[in-house]
């Protein structure tokens, strides 16, 4: 078994939901048909793939389902997070008892388990949000942030109390500003142990430079977005 993350899927095959993704460039011409083609050629039916938010454009949870269905047919375990465009979600607690399955989980406030090469594998994360420090950082991101930040706290600490041996983190936004300074994401992820996170959020080669790469205060962080990715899920190290 192998451990996969890719964000940004921006998938509309909701009918009535039209949002074609290639006026934002050639990365974007066919995503759905790449992605597909490049999944199913990469991941296993027995690996586990961190979908880290924009899942669907719809804008309800039924103009969704049927992106959600185009999802558990692709190979592997989908541990899907929320991101900004996802206007859909509600309670995981809901979209599991709808939609979950033995290939299908949705994460919020609390983290999925898996047991790796003998470990227990806690994936943790929230939605993130703009940091601190960046520019037009407003009163009402500071509330947002503040929110998120608790949701991260509140994930990781179910994966303490789990008895994970590791930690996966997963943010929708990248946990930094674009000067790369420190957060309360960050702070989180040093604190709980965290080896490896994974974020998107980020599109275009302009975009790609403002999110963290490499290891910060311990901790790897990787940008997972679709078209950094050119549509191929990455595989995390562990």
């Amino acid at each position: 078994m192998k451990i996969f993350a890719i964000g940004d899927l921006h998938l509309s095959f909701g009918e009535g939901i039209e949002k074609p993704m290639d006026v934002f460039g050639e990365l974007w011409k066919d995503h759905t048909e790449r992605l597909k083609e490049k999944w199913n050629l990469t991941v296993s039916p027995e690996d586990i793939v961190i979908i880290c938010g924009d899942i669907s454009w719809g804008l309800r949870l039924s103009e969704a389902e049927a992106d959600f269905e185009w999802i558990s047919k692709l190979n592997g375990k989908k541990v899907i997070f929320k991101g900004n465009h996802d206007l859909w979600w509600q309670s995981a607690g809901r979209l599991n008892r709808l939609y979950g399955s033995e290939n299908m989980v949705f994460v919020q406030n609390n983290c999925h388990m898996i047991e790796f090469e003998g470990r227990r594998i806690a994936i943790c994360g929230s939605r993130g949000w703009i940091c601190p420090g960046q520019d037009g950082f407003s009163e009402n991101d500071r509330r947002i942030y503040d929110r998120e930040v608790g949701r991260l706290r509140l994930s990781l600490e179910d994966g303490k109390k789990s008895g994970a041996d590791q930690i996966i983190g997963v943010l929708h936004f990248p946990p930094t500003n674009d000067k790369m300074q420190s957060s309360g994401f960050t702070e989180l992820m040093s604190m709980y142990g965290v080896e490896t996170c994974v974020y998107g959020h980020l599109h275009g080669k302009d975009a790609f430079k403002n999110g963290i790469k490499g290891v910060f205060n311990g901790v790897r962080y990787e940008l997972v977005s679709l078209d950094y990715l050119d549509a191929e899920p990455k595989e995390v190290i562990l």
